[in-house]
């Protein structure tokens, strides 16, 4: 690590676009008071953001540490955190960060931290971060580099995080990973979350109108109220998973979200899995906040248009609250089939902009191009 001549230490936080880059803002706001107040020492701290995508094209963990290093070299930066989206893996393990005590960089993923408190979580780390990485550093001869103090809360025995070997040709000289069960759901949550499965609501605009569309005709059908009044309650959460389920395929055959890795490499295979399990989860949850959107909507539309005694006389069944809310249930259901065959009219590019963030857009097209790790020189 560089010392700065001015008794400041520039801190650069560089940052993929999209949600890291927010994170990144966030955290540069209050970071130079913490460091300084936790430092000691009299230092003092310049933090600043700079938003390029360092990972285009790239996931192996060499890449990207080389790449790290040769930007820091180009400025006059003392410390460089790179924080980035992508979930990358060390020997099968999931990384959480990377730091060099020699080159004063470290690399944060931001999945592992977690689909919940993320702000606090990246702040706390990147903090605990710069921290080890101004402080004393070990030789080779004192053996490998402290594990940073703040950094205890995120590694021990009640969370999924802790240190991992680093291999003696590597950039970096400390490493925290997550395994497990619950390492893996923390990543898994954490890519959803770079997701923002709501945005699937309004993004597609087309499937919406089909499925508003046939809830609106299905309510006025005096075949479905005597079927919604028919069905038992196992057979209603039947037909709402199945019509849930029906969405959730036909969104992503129909808009190619399936990832297929080319490579036949153990990590590639595990990145496919998380992509593919984080791709479900999105469009799951997206396609679940539409269903109880159709619920809320079919409900007013039958409170306003259907007439009890009209009911009454088809169905042999006053129109109690009861009868209401099944059958907008029921309806819900019917009008999910109908968004479904709705969303064969969105391209596949509209589908892929309302399932993944513009970051993860970018990756996958990349990824299916077969674009290689480090552009020709």
């Amino acid at each position: 690590m560089r010392v700065s001549s001015q008794g400041v230490t520039v801190v650069a936080l560089l940052a993929d676009p999209d949600a890291p880059t927010d994170i990144a803002q966030r955290i540069a706001r209050i970071l130079p008071a913490r460091l300084a107040d936790k430092s000691g020492q009299g230092r003092r701290f310049d933090v600043e953001v700079v938003s390029e995508p360092f990972t285009s094209g790239a996931e192996d963990l060499p890449t990207l540490m080389r790449r790290i290093m040769d930007r820091g070299r180009a400025e006059n930066w003392d410390i460089v955190i790179a924080l980035t989206d992508l979930p990358l893996l060390s020997h099968g393990r999931k990384l959480v960060v990377d730091l060099s005590h020699e080159h004063g960089l470290a690399l944060l993923s931001l999945p592992p931290l977690g689909g919940l408190r993320l702000q606090t979580r990246a702040g706390r780390v990147v903090e605990a971060a710069v921290l080890g990485l101004v402080g004393p550093q070990a030789t080779q001869a004192e053996g490998p580099a402290p594990s940073p103090p703040l950094l205890a809360p995120f590694a021990g025995r009640l969370t999924p995080i802790h240190p991992s070997p680093v291999g003696e040709e590597e950039t970096a000289d400390l490493r925290y990973v997550v395994s497990g069960l619950r390492g893996y759901l923390r990543v898994l949550f954490g890519m959803v979350r770079a997701n923002r499965p709501w945005r699937l609501v309004p993004g597609l605009s087309k499937a919406l109108a089909a499925a508003l569309a046939t809830g609106a005709i299905a309510t006025l059908d005096s075949t479905v109220w005597s079927l919604a009044g028919a069905l038992s309650a196992p057979r209603l959460v039947i037909a709402m998973v199945g019509s849930l389920g029906i969405m959730i395929g036909w969104l992503i055959v129909d808009g190619e979200l399936w990832h297929r890795s080319t490579e036949l490499s153990r990590e590639a295979r595990q990145r496919a899995r998380l992509y593919n399990a984080s791709t479900v989860m999105t469009v799951g949850i997206g396609v679940l906040v539409c269903y109880g959107g159709l619920i809320v909507i079919n409900l007013l539309w039958a409170l306003f248009i259907l007439n009890d005694q009209v009911f009454a006389a088809t169905t042999r069944t006053p129109l109690h609250a009861t009868e209401y809310l099944t059958l907008s249930w029921f309806v819900a259901s019917i009008a999910t089939v109908g968004g479904a065959l709705g969303s064969g009219l969105e391209s596949d590019e509209a589908i892929r902009a309302a399932a993944y963030s513009k970051r993860e857009q970018e990756r996958r097209t990349m990824l299916q191009n077969g674009y290689s790790a480090e552009p020709s020189q």
